[in-house]
């Protein structure tokens, strides 16, 4: 399918009516989503076709003062994302020192399960199994 021959123009008075916040087509989101469904385009003419306009957009909204919505999106999703980070090494923290605790333990069992099998052998004692029910 080709483009349409007014595309360009349609982009550009869409990219001014977000930017007006005066949508008429959209939710009038600072997103190249937005500007695609507001210009009545595909979004693909905006990623494939026209980067320029694309770009032109970002600028604009930048220019404005604004940040655009999938900026703020990604930042969100960082910030979510090194939190996540923050908890699993505190996690990883908590899981070592118990993991050095339970080696501590099984040494300590295996001294005295050692030590027991010496007394048993010195003593010369007979020891019997108890049958399992």
């Amino acid at each position: 399918m080709s483009p349409a021959h007014d595309e360009r123009a349609r982009i550009q008075a869409a990219m001014e009516r977000i930017l007006d916040g005066k949508p008429e087509n959209s939710n009038g989101a600072l997103t190249i989503v937005a500007l695609a469904a507001e210009a009545e385009v595909p979004r693909n003419a905006l990623t494939q076709r026209h980067l320029d306009l694309k770009n032109l957009f970002y600028e604009k909204v930048r220019a404005s003062g604004e940040t655009p919505d999938s900026e703020r999106r990604l930042r969100r999703e960082t910030a979510r994302l090194k939190r996540l980070r923050e908890d699993d090494k505190e996690a990883i923290r908590k899981l070592k020192v118990d993991n050095e605790a339970l080696i501590g333990a099984l040494h300590l069992a295996q001294l005295q399960n050692e030590e027991l099998r010496r007394r048993l052998a010195e003593s010369g004692s007979i020891v019997h199994a108890i049958a399992r029910r």
